[in-house]
């Protein structure tokens, strides 16, 4: 099962974004991309349906415990 960081940098790529894009576009900064990315903090509740709803996926697919990204 793909970790939080790696659906967030796979999603981020197939939409050809840059940290910084996608930062500016979620209202963070660049380096807290990397860390969700990474795995070295958790984004809040809040985060994660920004995230969700801007790549229109589900929140079980963001966090990796869905493989469908579809929303039900």
């Amino acid at each position: 099962m793909d970790t939080l960081g790696e659906r967030l940098r796979y999603l981020r790529k197939s939409k050809n974004l840059k940290r910084e894009e996608l930062a500016a576009i979620i209202g963070l900064t660049p380096r807290v991309i990397t860390f969700y990315e990474t795995g070295d903090r958790d984004p809040s509740l809040k985060v994660l349906l920004a995230l969700a709803d801007y790549f229109d996926v589900s929140l079980d697919y963001l966090v990796g415990r869905s493989d469908d990204p579809r929303r039900h």
